[in-house]
């Protein structure tokens, strides 16, 4: 990995999470002792490459300041009211002591490999160019509403997971002119990306990464949060 090279990580983290139908946002349920937003942030702070992890919350967060995190790195600013909003939010805070790069991760997706990030840090930095985690659809896709439509080809088919990782500069101008042309098309950060025509790698990671967006993933994350605790024993 090349040295000298600032990378922060951005954790957007202002969302309620309506789907899991309760009433305080889903990064803050436990699993091991453990708020899912701590676990999140922890396997970011494993790689000592990363200088800076900046978790943008609500200003109508009630719940962080309950989160002691005692590594320095860790700092927190006010999001939005999308995802798109609080990782440009995050990116403004940063710019005073601006890093080279930039991952972007789920707050809620907490099961993410040490090892895959690294594999996505070292891929962008080499090539010198943007990218995300990613996995290869495995199922067959079906289009349609309540009726099939048509099969699609999933040969080329994605997941989009995260982290995903971009230039700081070119990720800040990007969600700058998207949230001000088409801001319900920025889904997420390659989205931005993409409308620029900026590449974007697709570096493989894995399935398991799942974001927790419903009481059926929490169920599954516990479990597979068990087994990575079993297996690092």
């Amino acid at each position: 990995m090349k040295n000298r090279v600032k990378i922060a990580a951005v954790i957007p983290a202002a969302g309620v999470g309506s789907r899991m139908q309760l009433d305080f946002p889903k990064q803050y349920l436990v699993i091991q002792d453990q708020t899912i937003l701590e676990h999140t942030v922890h396997k970011l702070l494993a790689l000592p490459c990363i200088t800076t992890v900046v978790i943008a919350i609500s200003k109508e967060d009630d719940y962080f300041s309950d989160i002691s995190f005692t590594d320095n790195r860790v700092c927190d600013c006010f999001g939005g009211a999308s995802r798109a909003e609080s990782v440009f939010n995050a990116l403004r805070y940063l710019r005073d002591d601006k890093p080279d790069w930039v991952l972007v991760h789920d707050a809620a997706r907490p099961l993410v490999q040490p090892e895959d990030i690294a594999t996505l840090v070292t891929q962008c930095l080499e090539k010198d160019e943007g990218g995300i985690l990613a996995s290869k659809v495995k199922d067959t896709i079906k289009q349609g509403d309540t009726k099939i439509e048509k099969t699609v080809p999933r040969e080329q088919l994605w997941s989009a997971l995260t982290p995903q990782m971009f230039k700081f500069d070119e990720l800040l101008a990007a969600l700058e002119l998207g949230l001000k042309e088409a801001p319900h098309t920025i889904t997420d950060e390659a989205s931005a990306m993409e409308r620029l025509n900026l590449p974007v790698q697709l570096v493989p990671g894995r399935s398991d990464n799942i974001k927790i967006t419903s009481p059926e993933d929490y169920d599954l994350a516990c479990y597979l949060l068990n087994k990575q605790k079993e297996n690092a024993q």
